[in-house]
């Protein structure tokens, strides 16, 4: 809603005015610069109510009321802003009527689905009242046709060297306050090397912007964040660097490079991983953007970067500050890299207050956003609960704890996701284990634990592979702990269930100890509705059960919780058997699986034995293998296809 304040006019023109002047070293060559320069004095003298009113009656509309209480404190105005020369007063507003011929050349620009608003818009150049008589091929003008409820009409400015559509501001107040914004920002970032542009309005803001600085560190981000992009509008220094600290945390991450700072040694092992990181998940911007936003860094500083660099794209980066709060960091990834990510998050959390910045412009901690096992566990809500809590050796109110973002158990694996990618998985539980040694148990020897892959990572791998077997059912597998005495394998996207030739792993993984194995597959789109439970005690298999396409079979004495006549009958399954089932299983052994960890963060992987036995005499296979050579022809024989490199 547009501001309805009244606006004292002569003070606010008579500030911008003297800061113009002090700036200026007497060279401008524009007509009337220096009498302006010297009276101190951007405008012209004031329009009486009857040249108001005769402008009226040219142009057959009266004037908006923030235009019209402008033009009675100056007919005009010089220098609004960095490009607009000359501003019209009453004698020479004018319609536009498409004189620039700029109509048809936005016209040409909509689509078929255009909002009104849109159109309406882009005829703003044959209605619109110009008020641009000298400019940098700037152009501004006022929508007589789009009043407001107090007779404001929007002014738009466009110029064809931005390559952005035209800006609209609210009234003629808001432009000119834009343009006095405008005119600091072009000030106050001026590399002419004259003398420092200072005055009351940059003091006031500059003593906002430590104000913000504070309020941050207490807690009080919201505030800060005003502040500072009022700060910022203006151009101050520090103000941008400051807000994009907290604009980084926040997810808002277009143009966010900290002004410079990233490429400050002191500053750098926080800033520069987010930089880096925020590079690498555009995979289209080529690496000489990220040296521009370095720009004024030393070889030093560059070499760490490009180093940063490799590490943030091979997922080897680790953010290690100093003190307390980085011991708190090495238990928070321990915990994040098995998905305990709420643990990880409550640990952080619980040494924020003990965290010390790198140097007053260091709002927050940062690097470990890039941290590719800490960085999943910053949410929206976190984000916020971190801002909000006071840090850097200053008081405030501790926020109220996030809630967790794991839920009990395992029955949210039934629940549907967005675009129904999550339609079948299988897993193995087992007892008194570590993770780290489940390979021992499900694979080959020698198999080791894989770096932390994402979850479109081990989807990647699985589609990488250049030999596929029609008996060879090879999962690979997360893993991590499942609940207090509990380790778990799993793998999100299994191949078909195949009752006839499945072989349950829980019997290999249980020795010593207890292991369950679910294959979850009735909502698979391929195959039929199928569901296994198997559980097995010191390398023998207690009892177990298989559910596929309306049959039953079981094995052992099932416990009466998990009795699969509780949640399948011989017809068609219950829609709600799966999560039923999963939420007993879960009861039955006190386990869970991490959510967050397994859809969104990273975990470590391995390949595991075939889940289905050889074939025996009789049966028939096939075994495809894709790559670069001599393809087989009819006979048997070679024929003259090549790979890439010929050979």
């Amino acid at each position: 809603m547009t501001e309805t304040t009244t606006f004292d006019w002569r003070p606010f023109l008579l500030k911008w005015s003297g800061e113009w002047a002090d700036c200026q070293d007497g060279t401008s060559g524009l007509e009337g610069d220096e009498a302006a320069r010297q009276a101190r004095w951007l405008g012209f003298p004031p329009a009486s109510e009857e040249r108001i009113t005769a402008m009226e009656a040219r142009l057959g509309r009266r004037m908006p009321p923030s235009y019209r209480e402008f033009l009675a404190v100056s007919d005009g105005w010089r220098h609004a802003g960095g490009f607009l020369w000359l501003l019209a007063g009453t004698g020479e507003a004018r319609r536009h009527d498409d004189a620039s011929g700029l109509a048809g050349m936005f016209e040409e620009y909509l689509t078929e689905d255009a909002t009104p608003q849109e159109r309406r818009e882009v005829d703003i150049w044959r209605r619109g009242l110009q008020l641009d008589v000298e400019s940098d091929g700037l152009y501004v003008l006022m929508d007589p046709e789009d009043v407001d409820e107090h007779g404001e009409w929007p002014v738009y400015t466009w110029a064809g060297w931005r390559a952005a559509p035209p800006e609209r501001h609210a009234n003629f107040r808001e432009f000119m306050c834009e343009m006095h914004r405008e005119f600091h920002r072009l000030r106050a970032h001026d590399a002419d090397g004259g003398a420092e542009f200072v005055n009351d309005t940059t003091r006031e803001l500059d003593a906002l912007v430590e104000v913000a600085r504070l309020d941050a560190l207490r807690g009080d981000w919201e505030r800060a964040l005003r502040a500072l992009d009022e700060a910022k509008a203006y151009g101050r220094p520090r103000a941008t660097a400051l807000g994009d600290q907290i604009r980084r945390l926040l997810g808002r991450t277009y143009m966010v490079y900290y002004d410079g700072l990233a490429a400050d040694p002191r500053y750098a092992p926080e800033l520069l991983p987010p930089l880096v990181g925020e590079h690498v998940a555009h995979s289209y911007r080529d690496d000489s953007t990220l040296k521009f936003h370095l720009r004024g860094a030393d070889e030093e500083l560059l070499a760490r970067a490009c180093a940063t660099l490799e590490q943030v794209r091979n997922g080897t980066y680790r953010y290690a500050p100093a003190g307390p709060f980085g011991e708190a960091v090495g238990e928070a990834r321990e915990l994040a890299r098995w998905g305990d990510t709420d643990g990880a998050w409550r640990t952080l959390r619980n040494a924020l207050p003990s965290w010390e910045p790198l140097g007053p412009d260091h709002l927050a901690p940062l690097g470990w956003v890039a941290d590719p096992l800490l960085g999943p566990l910053l949410t929206p809500p976190r984000a916020e609960e971190l801002l909000s809590t006071p840090r850097g050796g200053q008081r405030g109110a501790a926020p109220s704890p996030t809630a967790g973002d794991d839920p009990d158990g395992l029955a949210w694996l039934a629940e549907p996701d967005p675009g129904n990618r999550r339609s079948s998985s299988r897993f193995v539980l087992v007892e008194g284990v570590e993770p780290a040694d489940l390979p021992g148990r499900l694979a080959d020897g020698g198999t080791a634990l894989q770096e932390p892959m994402t979850l479109w990572d081990a989807h990647r791998a699985r589609n990488d592979k250049r030999e596929f077997s029609s008996y060879d059912d090879k999962a690979l597998m997360a893993v991590g702990r499942a609940g207090p005495g509990w380790s778990f394998a799993f793998d999100a996207e299994p191949a078909p269930f195949n009752g006839q030739r499945f072989v349950s792993p829980a019997g290999a993984a249980s020795e010593a100890t207890r292991a369950v194995v679910v294959w979850s597959g009735l909502r698979a789109g391929h195959g039929r509705p199928s569901f296994h439970l198997s559980v097995a005690r010191d390398g023998v298999e207690e009892y177990a059960f298989t559910y596929e396409a309306g049959e039953i079979r079981t094995s052992g004495a099932i416990p009466d919780a998990l009795a699969p006549s509780r949640f399948f009958g011989r017809t068609e399954e219950d829609s709600g058997a799966e999560q039923a089932v999963l939420k007993a299983v879960a009861e039955e052994f006190g386990v869970r699986l991490p959510r967050h960890a397994l859809l969104h963060g990273r975990l470590h992987t391995f390949t595991t034995r075939s889940w289905t036995r050889p074939p025996v005499a009789g049966e028939t296979y096939a075994v495809m293998t894709l790559g670069w050579g001599p393809a087989l022809v009819a006979d048997g024989t070679a024929s003259e296809v090549t790979g890439p490199d010929g050979g």
